[in-house]
């Protein structure tokens, strides 16, 4: 197997991997001149104009660096809701997924100079078809970096679980990123962690600030969330805003209590709070004024009030969830990086670069 690789891993999902290779493959692409990008096994996954599922990392990846590698290439194998089930049933055992995957690995690897490998959750996610990510490093034979969240004690502990699979595996692990590290604490955890990882010769290889921006969901991801589609406003469809504000049906709110870069949530039967989101809206003018509006309720406002909202350019979209229910839904909510949303792509990039040192 070709040794122009590494494989990203990490102790769980929604802890970096994306944001980390976005920013390897920018590094990587100053380097060599052809770059490649799979993830041998996906399950968040959307269907392509030609009818393939793809994992939805792909398409980011493919899209943002115009990689030219084939889909069925960078996205080999996908694991959708129900497989396991299938799996254990026998459905699958005509389909020898290893050879998937080596080949679609194979076929990447030789048309780049250096190809990144994005594994799936923590490092045992997979393991009950035998395609973990310990797994499908060995057989790739891929040295592996591990991600992290930022901390000490938890972290390093998520980080032995994983470390130990990966090394009874055989797999060689290259190094350690933490990922969300609190800024004010950043040196103290590096500083800490280092120690705790030259006990088992793996190096730091950076630690990535916390960044609120990355966190932050766009009208586009409550679009996705709520599987409905924007009101009005579709110009700010990935626009994000700094803070959630919550109106429960019992509180009064007037134009002085919504601060600008904000999104409101509130009742659809709140019609004092759409019109005072319209009027402060109006009133700015060419100002920017910059206040999202999610609607619940089991029914629409009123038509006027509708006709009214669509002429300003406030992003607003309705679902027919009660508040309390949209409300966890929200909270619960991680955001996916979209190829669309440019300026949460070119910052995760950006704190890459900026925080990791390593060499290919």
């Amino acid at each position: 197997m070709t040794k122009n690789g590494i494989f990203i891993g990490a102790t769980g999902q929604n802890v970096g991997k994306t944001t980390v290779c976005l920013g390897l493959i920018a590094l990587l692409k100053k380097k060599y001149n052809k770059t490649g990008f799979i993830k041998p096994v996906g399950q968040r996954h959307v269907t392509t104009e030609t009818g393939i599922a793809v994992d939805k990392d792909v398409i980011l990846f493919k899209k943002h660096f115009d990689l030219q590698d084939r889909y069925e290439d960078m996205s080999p194998i996908i694991f959708p809701r129900g497989f396991t089930r299938d799996f254990l049933d026998g459905k699958f055992n005509d389909i020898d997924f290893e050879e998937k995957i080596i080949n679609a690995y194979k076929n990447v690897a030789e048309g780049n100079q250096f190809t990144i490998v994005e594994g799936t959750g923590h490092i045992g996610v997979g393991s009950i078809t035998n395609l973990n990510n310990a797994r499908v490093a060995k057989i790739l034979d891929l040295e592996v970096i591990i991600i992290s969240t930022g901390g000490i004690g938890k972290a390093f502990d998520e980080l032995a679980l994983n470390i130990n699979m990966l090394q009874n595996y055989g797999v060689k692990i290259k190094g350690v990123i933490l990922n969300r590290v609190i800024e004010e604490k950043r040196s103290m955890v590096e500083e800490y962690i280092q120690k705790a990882l030259s006990h088992l010769d793996i190096p730091l290889l950076g630690c990535i600030p916390y960044d609120h921006f990355l966190s932050t969901s766009s009208m586009n991801d409550y679009e996705n969330l709520f599987k409905t589609e924007l009101l009005s406003g579709f110009t700010y469809r990935y626009h994000h805003f700094e803070k959630v504000h919550f109106v429960a049906t019992s509180a009064k709110i007037s134009k002085k209590d919504i601060p600008n870069n904000q999104l409101v949530i509130t009742s659809s039967a709140r019609v004092d709070v759409i019109k005072a989101l319209i009027d402060r809206h109006d009133k700015q003018k060419d100002k920017a004024f910059e206040v999202g509006l999610i609607l619940t309720g089991k029914t629409l406002p009123d038509k006027s009030i509708l006709k009214k909202l669509k002429r300003t350019n406030i992003p607003a979209l309705y679902t027919n969830r009660e508040h309390y229910e949209a409300m966890q839904m929200i909270s619960m909510h991680t955001s996916k990086i979209l190829n669309e949303d440019t300026d949460k792509v070119e910052r995760a990039i950006h704190l890459v670069e900026k925080y990791i040192n390593l060499d290919f």
